[in-house]
């Protein structure tokens, strides 16, 4: 099953791409979703779903396949199972940018498998669904670049990396200890707790129930979007 989604940042193109590549800065704008840890190019984490009066909490994990920052596109694959149960499904995921006069167009590509009685659904209902979430996760990022100071730290994040990275050239000036060199793998920074994504706002009826663990991968396709996307 395929289908196409897209959405618009007020940055001009290289600045959106750092920002949407800075994962643990953007993760808190994904619907229910809280990021849990970091593996070089593989992300993991959790997200809330209520239906009605219950909450149902899902895995998931998203691994960079591909990156091309001089065209600025980006594949993934992502993969969600139920805590409990036996629903899951799988996407392969392209993110691309593409310049907006002042801003950045977003355009993510979806390939998407399902097993379970979500692969009962048709496409209509899970387009619905995924354009809603990508529309909440742009709407949170248009907040956040409306803060003063954040547009303007998106937009400086390149010359932060470099400045970064010429600072860890330099020799220390104290001896170093095993235990202060950073882990590959490690856990995300803190954050608050996540609100729920309430499925039945999404879709209606009797379909609310089956569709669930299928929010998971449309989210972690949206995240993609953290390393982008």
């Amino acid at each position: 099953m395929d289908f196409t989604n897209e959405f618009r940042v007020s940055l001009p193109l290289e600045s959106a791409w750092e920002l949407l590549g800075d994962v643990e800065r953007i993760a808190p704008c994904m619907p229910g979703a809280q990021l849990t840890g970091v593996d070089g190019d593989e992300y993991r984490g959790t997200v809330k779903l209520k239906v009605g009066p219950m909450t149902t909490q899902y895995l998931g994990t998203a691994t960079i396949e591909e990156r091309d920052a001089e065209h600025h596109t980006m594949s993934l694959r992502a993969r969600g199972r139920e805590s409990r149960g036996q629903g899951s499904a799988d996407a392969t995921v392209t993110a691309s940018l593409l310049p907006d006069g002042d801003g950045t167009v977003v355009r993510v590509a979806t390939e998407l498998r399902v097993t379970g009685k979500v692969a009962q659904f048709g496409k209509g209902v899970i387009e619905d669904i995924s354009r809603k979430l990508m529309d909440q996760f742009a709407t949170c990022l248009e907040r956040k670049l409306a803060v003063p100071g954040e547009a303007s730290a998106a937009q400086s994040a390149p010359e932060s990396v470099a400045g970064s990275a010429a600072e860890s050239a330099q020799p220390s000036s104290s001896p170093s200890s095993p235990s202060s060199s950073p882990p590959s793998a490690r856990a995300a920074a803190p954050a608050a707790e996540p609100e729920a994504v309430d499925v039945l706002s999404i879709v209606r009826g009797p379909l609310a129930k089956r569709v669930v663990p299928l929010v998971l991968v449309l989210v972690a396709a949206a995240i993609l979007v953290k390393k982008l996307t």
